[in-house]
């Protein structure tokens, strides 16, 4: 049976930042754009795909603030504060990067990544193993015998 890898991308990036971004000494390229969240998100991935031996990879993408869920109820998610400026360029670089490897990005406008990520898991999950890359507690409802989830 193929092993799908779901990545949350956003979760797994934001996480990666804040991990190496407490003392604000940040990694920057060559042009001066911090580069620290993706680092850290490269060796979470990294990681995972040695650990769970996946035949394919797809990572989701939140495509902005506004979802269909904020347009139903302005008050969702609305006590978040915004990212980080050293982190907001790393949202395109992360994608190259993952692009560069031949996996797909996917993301929707109005949808979140965990949209995408139950949409795949719950399609695939007849003739595929599924496990779902993600610090986000909310996938655990999707566990079943072909769905597992890791952090």
């Amino acid at each position: 049976m193929n092993n799908i890898l779901l990545v949350d991308g956003m979760a797994l990036l934001f996480r990666g930042f804040y991990a190496t971004a407490f003392r604000r000494n940040f990694m920057e390229n060559e042009q001066g754009i911090p580069t620290n969240g993706i680092f850290q998100f490269m060796r979470y991935f990294s990681d995972a795909v040695q650990t769970f031996r996946p035949t394919h990879v797809i990572c989701c993408w939140d495509m902005g603030k506004e979802t269909f869920r904020t347009n139903l109820y302005p008050a969702y998610k609305a006590n978040r504060d915004d990212p980080p400026k050293e982190l907001v360029p790393q949202f395109e670089l992360v994608k190259k990067a993952m692009a560069a490897y031949n996996i797909p990005n996917i993301g929707f406008k109005e949808f979140e990544a965990d949209d995408c990520i139950g949409t795949l898991a719950e399609n695939f999950k007849t003739s595929h193993q599924i496990t779902i890359l993600s610090g986000d507690q909310d996938f655990r409802q999707l566990v079943d015998r072909h769905v597992r989830t890791e952090e």
